[in-house]
């Protein structure tokens, strides 16, 4: 025996999904799940519902909803291992999960707060008492994820670091980037952390790769210790000059390098420029203290790998 809300949507209701919020009920109890479909109906939410993990699971593959009542205990996969492991899959974290105990003690509501929980609610249920609560989460869940997404419109990623560093959540243009500087997997995200707990510590950090360059900025701190950095990616034609510009070269000082990486004498150069052989030392010697070098070999070899090549 099924509840409406547990079979497919059929592709009218899917097209609502855009406007209507979708709550997703998840609930062994068949009883359960009719109340607060009846009552989520009643508040204009679109409902989705499950019996177990599983069948979960499989909802959210067909449409991410908005917010999740959860059961804590069920059969199988528990309710606490369900949140985490949404909160472990980058498209679902954002999602706020609320969860529904019928135990009052404080360690299950602790637990479900460490796996990924936004609050809970109590059994016997009080509708209205649940209904306030999820309206609330999924109003600040919306209002973040429209500003994530503003933020990516804008040519930026953001991502939030909590107070352990770890990433709690990224908009989907930083996923992009943080994919293409580190790749994917476990031990890519970890790597991908540690560069942005640098950039949380000393204002900025970079990271160049063949493809161009990924610059991370540290705008503040903010509640519970939760910090938010802007990502910007530079392509690779334009890496070279991003790095010409942290070099701090004046355009004049460019120009004499960049015929003294193709081989031509100072002499040569004054020449090309139309300036005096005197001048061209003073430029030359400029641009060894700004390259770190002392010779010109030291310097010809880092304008090969940081001008563009004709």
């Amino acid at each position: 025996m099924t509840t409406p809300w547990s079979e497919t949507v059929p592709p009218d209701t899917l097209a609502t999904l855009a406007t209507q919020p979708v709550i997703l009920v998840v609930d062994d109890s068949l009883d359960t799940l009719r109340m607060l479909g009846d009552a989520l109906v009643a508040e204009g939410y679109v409902v989705l519902a499950a019996r177990d993990a599983a069948e979960a699971l499989e909802r959210f593959e067909m449409a991410i909803p908005d917010g999740v009542l959860l059961d804590a205990v069920m059969p199988g996969m528990d309710g606490f291992d369900l949140c985490q492991r949404i909160k472990a899959t980058p498209a679902w974290s954002h999602v706020p999960v609320v969860f529904m105990t019928g135990l009052s003690d404080s360690e299950p509501i602790l637990r479900g707060f460490a796996s990924g929980g936004v609050d809970y609610v109590v059994k016997p249920l009080r509708i209205p008492e649940v209904m306030a609560r999820l309206a609330t989460h999924v109003r600040n869940a919306r209002v973040a994820r429209l500003a994530q997404e503003a933020v990516d419109v804008a040519g930026l990623g953001s991502v939030v670091l909590d107070s352990l560093g770890r990433m709690a959540w990224r908009s989907p243009q930083a996923m992009v980037w943080l994919e293409r500087a580190f790749g994917s997997g476990t031990s890519a995200l970890e790597q991908a952390a540690q560069w942005l707990a640098t950039a949380r510590r000393e204002g900025t950090a970079t990271c160049d790769r063949d493809q161009g360059r990924l610059l991370a900025r540290h705008l503040g701190q903010g509640s519970l210790g939760e910090s938010m950095l802007l990502l910007s990616w530079s392509p690779l034609e334009n890496a070279a000059a991003q790095r010409l510009r942290d070099v701090a070269l004046t355009p004049r000082e460019t120009e004499v390098l960049s015929w003294l990486a193709k081989g031509k004498t100072n002499r040569d150069i004054a020449d090309i420029l139309g300036m005096s052989h005197r001048t061209v030392n003073k430029h030359l010697e400029h641009v060894f203290e700004k390259l770190g070098v002392e010779t010109r070999s030291a310097a010809a070899a880092i304008a090969g790998r940081l001008l563009p090549q004709e």
